[in-house]
């Protein structure tokens, strides 16, 4: 199983370089984070510069200021728009051009292909973030007074952890049609609406709260906010992004994932079935 993976991975992150969306993709991300990582650190630079001018300073932690604006409204916004379209043909593309069914007859197991893909998508974003871990050493390298590296390290794995849950269900999505701009489209709105689930429970919190009388109405909306809070990405991530380590959220992100690699061959499984 090992081999198969590795045999898989390599195709897949190697058939990433030689891809022109994938480039535009990368190009894209490179463009909108770049501009919005020296927008973000211009802006504070300048604000604390105006600070001294005016002597009036205030006790400022910048680094945290800006990990929690670019992790956790710019990059996390990026990654929910771009990252779909990384996924949309992993296997939609080789549905549509028969290849799907050839790696379904193979003697490679359901597990070894989904790991393999799912493997080659993180390994090619890890290289499309490269040049802002690359910033981020010599910008905190010369910080003063020096950076809390733990707090750096929770939001880079809260960042990881939200793209491998991306992947994990765009894969499954894209492996259940030929086509891979409704594999995106579908991927999108799934991500959109998890991310947001936290709201969805306010919303129904409030609805309960005002349809039921009395205290069950509470009860049960409370209930369903607490649920939908859990599950939703948008504040699991925000907490690790904010340096908090919550195991709980570390688990939520890793089960998403799993999820998604195991419907993935399941549904490599059914593809088997319908051939046999």
């Amino acid at each position: 199983m090992i081999n198969s993976i590795i045999a898989i991975f390599r195709k897949e992150f190697q058939g990433y370089f030689s891809s022109p969306t994938a480039y535009i993709i990368m190009g894209l991300f490179w463009l909108i984070g770049g501009f919005f990582f020296n927008s973000l650190l211009y802006g504070l630079v300048l604000d604390i510069a105006q600070q001294e001018q005016s002597g009036y300073m205030i006790s400022r932690d910048v680094v945290y200021e800006f990990i929690t604006s670019f992790f956790g409204m710019i990059l996390s916004s990026l990654l929910l728009v771009i990252l779909p379209a990384l996924t949309m043909g992993l296997y939609s593309e080789e549905r549509k051009q028969g290849t799907l069914e050839l790696l379904a007859t193979s003697p490679l197991t359901n597990w070894g292909v989904a790991l393999g893909k799912f493997l080659g998508v993180f390994a090619f974003f890890t290289v499309m973030m490269l040049p802002f871990w690359i910033y981020e050493i010599i910008i905190f390298s010369a910080a003063n007074p020096p950076v809390q590296l733990p707090a750096i390290l929770l939001a880079h794995l809260g960042l990881l952890l939200l793209a491998g849950a991306i992947f994990s269900l765009g894969m499954f999505i894209s492996s259940l049609t030929g086509s891979s701009v409704l594999a995106y489209i579908i991927t999108f709105i799934l991500v959109l609406f998890i991310w947001l689930l936290d709201v969805v429970g306010n919303n129904i919190q409030s609805f309960f709260a005002e349809k039921v009388p009395g205290g069950l109405g509470e009860q049960i909306g409370f209930f369903f906010k607490q649920t939908f809070s859990h599950l939703s990405w948008y504040e699991n991530y925000s907490n690790l992004v904010k340096g908090i380590f919550d195991s709980g959220s570390v688990v939520m992100f890793l089960t998403y994932i799993f999820l998604g690699i195991f419907l993935t061959a399941q549904s490599i499984e059914a593809l088997r079935f319908q051939r046999n």
